[in-house]
């Protein structure tokens, strides 16, 4: 019997023994990785619910004030182009001039002061946001407000003649602009600003590199347009979705 139970023993040599313990740590490790990035995820998830609130809550404060008949006065939600600061260019280019002095950026989103120039809603993807503007318009900053809801990228101004510009992340499931690559020909997307809402009918839609800024053009003919700008689910390219005002 003793003879059996050394011959046993022989067989758990110290390779072995390294083996399993190489086997157990990664063991661990591995319990331990699926924790940080569980947690990472539920993070992102919180931070995205959040930010979704944030919007949710600067839209309900805007209609507030709209059943009050005070966005008409209201320095926070007015646009700050006005039509003498817009002149035509060659082929129909609308050279943009921005008067800053008329804007008083009250809201803080994130740290960062701006303010609300419009509402952007589409019925078919159930987008329904306020549109942001920061005072200095830095990288950081539009960032910083993208968080919270889509921002003002470039243009004269929502429901103004020229091309509006609108940009919003994908967070590839139902929040902000992560439906937008969706849309087809013919959709319809409504901007509201100053109390008057356009429909704008989508007509083109492509992707390009980040680096690729034509799609902000201003040759509209003398139109209204508007292009929503967001990622790919893989973040390397721009979707632009180009919309033209319903006649």
């Amino acid at each position: 019997m003793n003879q059996i139970l050394v011959t046993k023993k022989l067989y758990i040599t110290p390779e072995l023994k390294k083996k399993k313990k190489v086997y157990k740590f990664n063991f661990i490790f591995s319990i331990f990785l699926i924790g940080i990035l569980m947690s990472c995820y539920i993070y992102a998830e919180y931070d995205r619910n959040k930010s979704e609130e944030v919007s949710q809550e600067i839209l309900a404060n805007m209609q507030e004030m709209e059943k009050d008949n005070t966005v008409a006065n209201s320095n926070v939600l007015m646009v700050v182009l006005n039509n003498d600061n817009a002149s035509e260019g060659t082929e129909g280019e609308t050279v943009i001039q921005q008067n800053k002095e008329q804007i008083e950026y009250k809201t803080v989103v994130n740290g960062y002061n701006c303010t609300t120039v419009a509402t952007i809603n589409i019925p078919k993807i159930g987008v329904n946001y306020p549109i942001l503007k920061g005072e200095t318009g830095s990288e950081a900053e539009t960032e910083a407000l993208l968080k919270s809801s889509p921002t003002e990228f470039w243009g004269n101004g929502a429901n103004k003649v020229g091309n509006f510009c609108v940009v919003g992340h994908n967070y590839r499931n139902t929040r902000f602009f992560s439906k937008v690559p969706t849309l087809v020909n013919g959709d319809i997307i409504e901007i509201t600003a100053n109390g008057e809402t356009v429909q704008y009918s989508v007509y083109d839609k492509y992707t390009v590199e980040p680096s690729d800024v034509s799609c902000t053009s201003q040759k509209t003919n003398g139109k209204r347009e508007i292009t929503l700008i967001t990622c790919t689910d893989d973040s390397k390219q721009r979707v632009i979705v180009k919309a033209r005002e319903v006649e």
